[in-house]
């Protein structure tokens, strides 16, 4: 058994890296970069108007210019001007080579074909140089950035139409257990509805990990190490739930033993979520999560995310990470680290009841796990405290 600490260092170090590949720029959105992505072009590529306005062949002791020529956006004129003479220009087109300014229209009184500045100018005024952004061979943006939709269309901008990112993951959720029903089913006296897959497929969802199976399983040796045999040929990442323990119908761990998956570890010294076990075998990440659907979400929340988004070129990181002032006295039973079920409430964090591993009413309306650490067994009223935020 390790503690909550060791285990998350040994995930981290155990990382599992995805292959990448080349989406449109449209289709990566929530997506990794897997390699740095060079500017084709300068942009802008021509210094552009920012205003409708003139542009002038500006000198500061002179306020009135004579209008000759008028730019469009989109259009290839370039006129000539000389000194006291200006055009008319709209935002974002080309601003002449001889126009040192870009006055908005507001500052201007125009009479007929003369146009006086009305305040104070300086040159360089509401022109957006060439490059201005970024220069063409610059770096526009770097390995490991995640392509958010301001992304896609700075991406768009640079004429980029591909890119190279890390994969999602194919990930395989399997449920355990001769109790299980699904929804709309009657149930049977020893039966309960089977909610832990469709809640860690929520979650997944959640978090943009859209691809995935769902399958369910009896407490049958051969059938559960034929379908964990067949999830690892087939996926990144295998979570089963359920079955992970030392009773005499859990027969998730004497599965992954014969099928020779290499154990990273098996059980954590908190509460909830004590039986987890996680391992790999040929670059897939297999994770054994306790039955209790609160322990199984909490050990989601901690372990496996962080160590999905590790794959997918995110790094090492699950929740939000928070320091927090406890909202009063707790008083920890036994020598387990503890991840608690809390709400927050002007700036203080306040334990829910039903903390079972079991029970997920309390987690249902919880905004965070505070987390104990086994090494303490009191904590005060507006000391601070580790929690992961949930929202």
């Amino acid at each position: 058994m390790v503690n909550v600490e060791e285990a998350l260092k040994i995930l981290s170090d155990n990382g599992i890296n995805l292959l990448s590949e080349r989406l449109k720029v449209s289709a990566a959105l929530e997506q990794v970069l897997a390699v740095d992505v060079v500017s084709p072009i300068d942009m802008p590529s021509f210094n552009q108007s920012a205003m409708d306005g003139y542009a002038f062949n500006f000198h500061p002791d002179q306020k009135s210019y004579n209008v000759v020529a008028e730019v469009a956006a989109g259009s290839a004129n370039n006129p000539k001007l000389n000194k006291g003479e200006g055009a008319r220009i709209f935002t974002g087109a080309m601003v002449p080579d001889d126009a040192n300014i870009v006055v908005q229209q507001e500052w201007i009184d125009r009479v007929a074909d003369v146009a006086t500045i009305t305040e104070s100018v300086q040159i360089g005024r509401n022109i957006r140089l060439q490059g201005e952004q970024i220069k063409k061979g610059s770096i526009a943006l770097e390995k490991g950035t995640l392509i958010t939709p301001a992304a896609v269309g700075f991406l768009t901008g640079l004429g980029i139409a591909e890119i190279e990112v890390y994969q999602n993951p194919k990930i395989a959720l399997i449920t355990t257990g001769n109790e299980l029903v699904k929804v709309g089913q009657d149930l049977k006296p020893g039966q309960i509805y089977e909610s832990n897959s469709e809640m860690l497929a929520a979650v997944l969802s959640h978090y943009n990990f859209n691809d995935y199976s769902l399958d369910t399983v009896a407490d049958n040796y051969d059938a559960t190490r034929n379908m964990i045999r067949s999830a690892i040929d087939n996926s990144d990442v295998v979570i089963l739930t359920g079955g992970i323990s030392v009773g005499d119908y859990d027969f998730v761990g004497k599965a992954l033993q014969e099928i020779a998956v290499s154990e990273l570890f098996y059980k954590i010294n908190q509460k909830p979520g004590k039986p987890i076990y996680v391992g790999k075998k040929e670059g897939t990440l297999i994770a054994g999560l306790p039955g209790n659907p609160a322990a199984a979400l909490t050990c989601f929340y901690m372990y496996i995310l962080p160590a999905m988004h590790q794959m997918i070129g995110k790094g090492f990181n699950g929740l939000e990470k928070i320091e927090i002032p406890l909202g009063e006295n707790y008083t920890k039973k036994g020598s387990r680290a503890e991840f608690l079920k809390a709400k927050i409430v002007d700036g203080e964090a306040f334990v829910l009841g039903m903390q079972s591993s079991a029970m997920l009413r309390s987690f249902s309306v919880s905004q965070a796990l505070v987390f104990i650490p086994s090494t303490t067994s009191s904590v005060a009223k507006n000391d601070l405290v580790t929690a992961y935020k949930l929202t």
